[in-house]
């Protein structure tokens, strides 16, 4: 029985960039989703929850038709690096961070909600900066449901498959990821390496939901 390191490493490494992608693209999205009175602002979570409902192909393939050799996205990154950006790391990174966006986006929107609108007031007329007020009240009371969100967009990114496979295939060392490798094992009636591949994600899973549930039950979500 063996595992894929390969494999495991890249969808690692593929998990933190996509993390730390949406860490930095999702916290303003949300704060302004939690806090906007924009009656339009429901297109927005729309778009934003799309993913969640769309399946993984129908993304894959608009994700494909975007950066592919034919677009402008795929025509610039060519002619800037020399090689394509579909069927690359970059390019499943790209579809990693729009299928993962609202396992970001949702709990640091229900975090930020949560805070007490009396206190950003007050920080307000003592005069702080709406920047300086995010960061010195709203966020720290809502880093439980932050550190939720990034936990789960890390340990989905780590499960994908449907958007890898059509926007990245299956090429070791680049784009082929734990999910791919037991499908790979599966197709190859290599029943031990997928089950080996299997438990151990399996075992990730359980840890993550563990971890998220104990944040969310936590006195940084219950304030």
């Amino acid at each position: 029985m063996s595992v894929d390191w390969q494999a495991v490493v890249l969808s690692l490494q593929l998990a933190l960039a996509t993390t730390a992608i949406l860490l930095v693209v999702g916290t303003p999205l949300a704060y302004w989703l939690a806090t906007s009175t924009w009656r339009g602002k429901v297109v927005v979570e729309a778009i934003t929850a799309l993913p969640l409902v769309l399946p993984p192909t129908v993304l894959g393939f608009y994700v494909l038709f975007a950066i592919g050799p034919h677009s402008p996205l795929g025509q610039a990154y060519r002619s800037v690096t020399g090689a394509p950006l579909a069927f690359s790391f970059e390019g499943i990174l790209i579809a990693s961070v729009l299928y993962s966006l609202p396992f970001t986006v949702q709990p640091f929107m229900a975090a930020f909600a949560r805070v007490d609108r009396r206190l950003i007031e007050a920080s307000r007329s003592l005069g702080a900066s709406p920047l300086e007020t995010f960061f010195r009240i709203v966020l720290p009371l809502s880093r439980a449901g932050v550190v939720s969100g990034m936990v789960l967009t890390f340990a989905h990114t780590v499960g994908e498959f449907g958007v890898i496979l059509m926007v990245g295939g299956n090429l070791p060392g680049r784009t082929r990821t734990a999910s791919i490798a037991i499908y790979d094992h599966v197709q190859a009636l290599d029943y031990a390496a997928a089950g080996t591949t299997s438990a151990l994600l399996l075992a990730f899973s359980f840890v993550v939901l563990i971890v998220t549930y104990s944040l969310q039950s936590g006195p940084g979500l219950r304030s």
